[in-house]
């Protein structure tokens, strides 16, 4: 496989991700970003587990979604992150479930 090849890999699969993304956003309630990874969840729980000039929080999301081309399975059950960086968390428009 040439640099060409896995290129268009990634186009493709991006592309694949893109259209996945579109399909289920309206199921859920929330869109979670964190420093890794950006997610799509129905619940989001924030707790402050160290404080100080760089608080560790820790992040808990129930029926998730996860935006990552290389996962196969990007529906899961439960997500926990531990993160001292930026958080942000939207709630989305009411065309939810």
């Amino acid at each position: 496989m040439n640099t060409d090849d896995l290129e268009q890999f990634e186009a493709e699969r991006e592309l694949q991700l893109a259209n996945e993304y579109q399909d289920v956003v309206a199921m859920f309630k929330y869109a979670v970003e964190t420093d890794r990874r950006f997610y799509l969840a129905n619940t989001v729980d924030v707790q402050v587990l160290a404080e100080g000039p760089r608080p560790l929080l820790e992040i808990t999301l129930t029926d998730a979604w996860v935006w990552d081309m290389y996962r196969k399975t990007r529906l899961v059950p439960k997500v926990r992150v531990l993160s001292f960086k930026d958080l942000n968390i939207e709630e989305l428009p009411g065309n939810n479930i």
